[in-house]
């Protein structure tokens, strides 16, 4: 956070050759990537409304917000002060601050409510906000995901799908009938399944026109949400579930109870917890025994903004890397002028551009529902989310020293970093998702050798790469190893039919001459070029 007037000049040296903060800038208009794929992705309708916005998110009280919500994460209140059972979650105000800030400007919404392009408004906005504070990101994605499964029971779609195209942020504890809007969570993995859901043990029983649950839930995110997907076993199988906070009658649902919050690496303004079902009341949502593919809808929803999400993480570490280096003098030089350091942060610039690239590509996807999201999601969730850590790990070491104390940025955009990967279903599970798809979806297949085949003609390096292409069965031990491959196609191809000017670099970094570390290829790249476009800018 900038402070006013610091003192410069202290008793035995002054502070010089320091960058400013970065801060009070804005974040959409100085992003030329984020702009560029806004626009290739059909939404260039918002560019006004996300550039209001950019400027929000960049401003010093909103980025002060995500710094105050991690520095008090949130406290479980399992009884109140008299002894009864209230399992109610308590935050800082600036929790508060950024959950209305992104709900009351449609993150949730914007792609149920009849907005146009509303997948990629929501992903645009998304990515803005999830750079000031991303742990606040996971109610509001799960809401977003949630209509997907809601949407197919009508009843309970009817009731639950107006709340959240409400698109408004009600902190209140009380029946979801009197709010102005509501969050939606999600319950899924068990302590003896993680992934495998079904392993889980969870049983749910008729009883009086609804269901009760009993079992346990080994992560349930955001508690404090007014209803949760979740998965239990019923007399027909696997079955998806509604459970809500509160009971048609206007009565807590007493048989919902969180045992604890997650004390995790990251994501600390967010509260992770464990939860255990005591005959909890709950609404199946669709028929029974076809659970997974019913909240599958939703995970599918997810998967995107697990990747807008570590995209923006990438985003957010990458400016702060320009930014650092462009204001920092070393050896009578610029730092970001130094050769070496130019390689580096030309090559995280161009992951950066090809991560952002392609989750908007997906997203408009998303908004055409076209097949070729089924096969690109796990391959970009794959992809995307792996690469952030190492990426913002790279540009932490650009900040030197400074970059690795608390009183920065950096280490919080570290700490997230792995948590994307890891949402839902780790690297294995998500390239042999993709490996099921390609053997059983022949459509999916077809519309991804399409999108890539629209960019040939450009790059011979692209061109060589994507002949190399194997759509056949690889076998689950190469599972990664086809996935990886893909994503860099995917990648390139995104790049090239939006004109990017990184699209050669990437061609030539990623797939003609790529190296182990950033900045440790040979091949000849303009670095200034493609520093410049991705520098932020004040103002």
């Amino acid at each position: 956070m900038k402070i006013l007037r610091p003192i410069e000049t202290l008793d035995t040296h002054e502070v010089t050759n320091q960058p400013p903060p970065l801060e009070a800038f804005d974040r959409f208009g100085s992003d030329h990537a984020l702009r560029d794929a806004v626009a290739m992705a059909g939404a260039a309708c918002h560019l006004d409304r996300l550039g209001s916005f950019g400027k929000r998110t960049g401003s010093t009280e909103v980025i002060g917000w995500g710094e105050a919500a991690n520095r008090n994460p949130p406290v479980l209140e399992t009884h109140g002060r008299f002894g009864h059972r209230i399992d109610e979650v308590r935050f800082h105000p600036a929790y508060h601050e950024l959950m209305a800030l992104g709900l009351d400007e449609g993150v949730a919404a914007s792609a149920w409510d009849g907005t146009e392009a509303g997948h990629t408004l929501h992903a645009a906005l998304s990515f803005l906000l999830g750079q000031a504070e991303a742990g606040t990101g996971c109610p509001m994605t799960m809401t977003y995901a949630a209509v997907a499964a809601l949407g197919l029971d009508s009843e309970i779609g009817g009731e639950w799908i107006p709340r959240v195209t409400a698109s408004r942020y009600d902190l209140a504890t009380r029946p979801a009938g009197e709010k102005a809007g509501v969050t939606i969570g999600m319950a899924m993995t068990e302590k003896q399944g993680g992934s495998d859901v079904r392993a889980n043990t969870t049983r749910a029983e008729p009883a009086d026109g609804a269901y009760r649950l009993t079992g346990h839930k080994w992560f349930c995110s955001a508690p404090m949400c007014d209803a949760f997907l979740t998965l239990a076993y019923a007399e027909g199988g696997l079955t998806c579930f509604l459970v809500p906070r509160w009971t048609p009658d206007g009565e807590r649902n007493a048989g919902f109870r969180v045992m604890r919050l997650k004390d995790k690496l990251g994501d600390r303004s967010n509260a992770s917890s464990e939860v255990e079902f005591h005959q909890a009341y709950a609404q199946r949502l669709g028929e029974e025994g076809r659970g997974v593919p019913t909240i599958i809808q939703m995970v599918q929803h997810t998967r995107l903004d697990c990747i807008v999400g570590s995209a923006a993480t990438m985003r957010a570490a990458l400016a702060e890397a320009l930014w650092h280096t462009a204001h920092r003098t070393v050896f009578q030089r610029g730092l970001a002028d130094q050769p070496a350091m130019a390689a580096v942060l030309a090559d995280l610039a161009v992951e950066s551009e090809a991560a952002t690239m392609l989750a908007f590509r997906l997203a408009a996807a998303f908004d055409a529902r076209e097949p070729l999201a089924r096969l690109l999601t796990p391959i970009a969730k794959y992809w995307v989310c792996k690469r952030a850590p190492g990426m913002v790990y790279e540009a932490m070491e650009c900040l030197g020293g400074g970059g690795y104390v608390e009183s920065g940025p950096m280490p919080r955009l570290f700490r997230q970093s792995p948590l994307n990967a890891i949402w839902e279903g780790s690297g294995n599970v998500i390239a042999l998702d993709v490996l099921r798809a390609m053997g059983r979806e022949p459509e999916a297949v077809d519309a991804l050798q399409a999108f890539l085949a629209t960019a040939r003609g450009r790059f011979p390096a692209y061109d060589k790469w994507i002949d190399s292409l194997d759509f056949g069965d690889a076998g689950e031990h190469h599972a990664r190893h086809t996935v990886e491959r893909l994503a860099l196609a995917a990648q390139g191809a995104a790049l090239i039919a939006a004109n990017s000017p990184v699209a050669a670099a990437f061609c030539r970094l990623r797939l003609e001459r790529p190296a182990f570390a950033y900045g440790a290829s040979d091949a000849a790249i303009d670095t200034r070029e493609i520093i410049e476009r991705a520098t932020p800018k004040l103002g």
